[in-house]
């Protein structure tokens, strides 16, 4: 065997385990998943087996879902970015680094926590008794916020925080610092030395953990049925409701595998314009 064929075997054999996983857990479900997608409801619920495009064409009947997720979703990723990069650039760059491990493990502290009890308590926060309640003091009335499209923003924040904060910090503080020296020689403000080098070399980071969050909030359940309190509907509801009550698997399904698609194609795009904008930066720098 050459050199190059025992290399190749290494190779298989090392991705043997994720390869045998992936398809197990994942492709191998997706393909049931699509199967059922083309059938039909048995009489008492379930699968029947069929061949018909009807699950696909009935797509519409969930439109609230599809819409809100499709818009709640992308605004609560941008939100936790905007709050998440200042976060790291400040652990990044102005914290000493024998602090920082510590600050880390900060951030990451939610996690500790069950997510059901972090959003029990943002009901109370967000609640008649909470935040409502004390904008009543200084004369602001009749503020509403729990089951609102801006209670499941609040707690999109918040709970997918830790999750954006990590990556975002480990393109920053990969960052050369010489580059920003000369862009301080060459007389640029630091304004301008953020723009146009920290920014687009950190755009990696900010693209992966974008990725994480976006997942994430598009399948989410418990965060809209719980500050949503099943007024702002997600897919994620809605597939609870089509599998687990009306049991109707086939149009779940199609909806589960419309969901896919959406979210592959976004993702996609999204990573194709940020790496390729990352990487026309590197080259104009050069």
């Amino acid at each position: 065997m050459s050199d190059q064929e025992h290399s190749r075997a290494v190779t298989a054999l090392l991705l043997a385990p994720a390869g045998v996983f992936f398809f197990f857990l994942l492709i191998l479900p997706m393909i049931v998943v699509l199967v059922y997608s083309f059938g039909e409801r048995a009489d008492a619920g379930g699968y029947a087996p069929a061949f018909t495009f009807d699950n696909y064409l009935n797509l519409p009947a969930r439109g609230k879902a599809f819409f809100n997720t499709l818009t709640l979703a992308p605004f609560g990723t941008l939100l936790t970015a905007l709050f998440a990069y200042p976060m790291a650039y400040f652990l990044a760059v102005k914290v000493s680094p024998r602090w920082r491990v510590t600050m880390l493990v900060l951030v990451m502290a939610p996690f500790w926590t069950s997510q059901l009890l972090r959003y029990y308590a943002w009901i109370l926060i967000l609640g008649a008794k909470g935040i409502p309640s004390w904008l009543e003091w200084i004369g602001i009335q009749d503020v509403r916020i729990i089951n609102t499209p801006w209670a499941v923003l609040i707690g999109a924040v918040y709970g997918f925080l830790p999750l954006m904060v990590p990556p975002i910090y480990v393109s920053l503080e990969k960052l050369d610092k010489r580059l920003l020296e000369a862009s301080a020689d060459l007389g640029a403000t630091p304004w301008k030395s953020f723009l146009q080098i920290t920014l687009p070399l950190s755009l990696p980071g900010v693209a992966t953990g974008s990725m994480l969050v976006f997942i994430l909030l598009m399948g989410d359940y418990i965060l809209p049925q719980f500050l949503g309190g099943g007024k702002v509907y997600f897919i994620g509801n809605a597939l609870v409701d089509l599998f687990l009550q009306s049991r109707n698997w086939p149009f779940g399904a199609a909806v589960s595998i419309a969901l896919v698609i959406i979210m592959f194609v976004t993702i996609f795009f999204y990573m194709r314009f940020v790496l390729g904008k990352s990487g026309q930066r590197r080259v104009a720098m050069v």
